[in-house]
């Protein structure tokens, strides 16, 4: 494990190293693609100061949401500690933060959604290297398979075999990151966000049989019942595209063309 780099007198965070990585490279996703469709590739560095902006505030209020008994005597410190970066909360406070400035720029509509879906499932890629390369807690339950691993110097350190579930989530979402640029170009406006909805959803929800997190309710965690309403609202959306238009396809000049009778 590698949760800090030293670098002469400089102690570097690996966490925070991918946590700016993951939003580099989402900035370079998404400026590809707003050239590809014709708008300011500027607008990538405004996406994601606005994403990382609202992500740190929207994570750090839902830890403290989640976890109030614990912090509740210091709520304004852990407010603005640097651990306990929790994801759904980052994913809220960072959408609404990027829906404002698309507001303010004229992009608020379908489109924006479908320029994130990739870039979102590459950042959590990378995001899970810095859990793995810290061993912050993110890791598994106990399993002794041919791939487990011990995490005796990470930030929550342990020396019993389990899951490496970073490195899980790492492929899952790469994956999903490099299908979903693959499919760019061949769904209706919002298809490609929903399907994002849908692939992450069913991702956190199989990984949690995986981790350590307490169940809520139901016999599932508090990440699983989020995952299961990400999958139920993308499955929900494809749905009403295909009954509305009769097809997820995305619409060309050229199907619009029909030849004439006889022709």
């Amino acid at each position: 494990m590698y949760p800090e780099i030293h670098l002469g007198g400089v102690t570097l965070q690996t966490f925070g190293l991918m946590f700016a990585l993951a939003f580099l490279a989402a900035g370079a996703l998404i400026a590809r693609r707003l050239g590809e469709i014709g708008k300011p590739v500027d607008w990538a560095y405004e996406m994601g100061f606005s994403a990382l902006a609202g992500g740190i505030v929207g994570s750090r209020i839902y830890f403290i949401v989640q976890n109030y008994d614990s912090v509740k005597d210091d709520l304004l410190g852990n407010l603005f500690s640097g651990s306990g970066l929790v994801w759904y909360g980052g994913a809220i406070g960072g959408a609404l933060a990027v829906l404002l400035w698309a507001w303010y720029r004229g992009f608020l509509g379908l489109a924006l959604l479908d320029l994130a879906a990739p870039a979102l499932a590459l950042g959590y890629a990378i995001g899970r290297c810095g859990c793995q390369l810290s061993g912050d807690g993110d890791y598994g339950k106990p399993w002794d398979g041919p791939w487990a691993m011990a995490y005796p110097d990470g930030t929550v350190p342990t020396d019993r075999t389990v899951h490496p579930t970073p490195v899980y989530e790492t492929l899952a979402m790469g994956l999903g990151a490099w299908m979903l640029w693959q499919l760019r170009d061949r769904f209706r406006a919002g298809v490609l966000f929903a399907i994002y909805l849908f692939y992450a959803g069913a991702e956190r929800f199989l990984i949690e049989f995986l981790r350590r997190n307490h169940e809520v309710a139901l016999r599932l965690t508090a990440a699983q019942l989020e995952s299961l309403a990400m999958m139920l609202a993308g499955a929900l959306w494809i749905l009403a595209v295909q009954r509305r238009h009769g097809s997820l396809a995305k619409v060309t000049v050229a199907d619009t063309i029909r030849p004439a009778a006889g022709l």
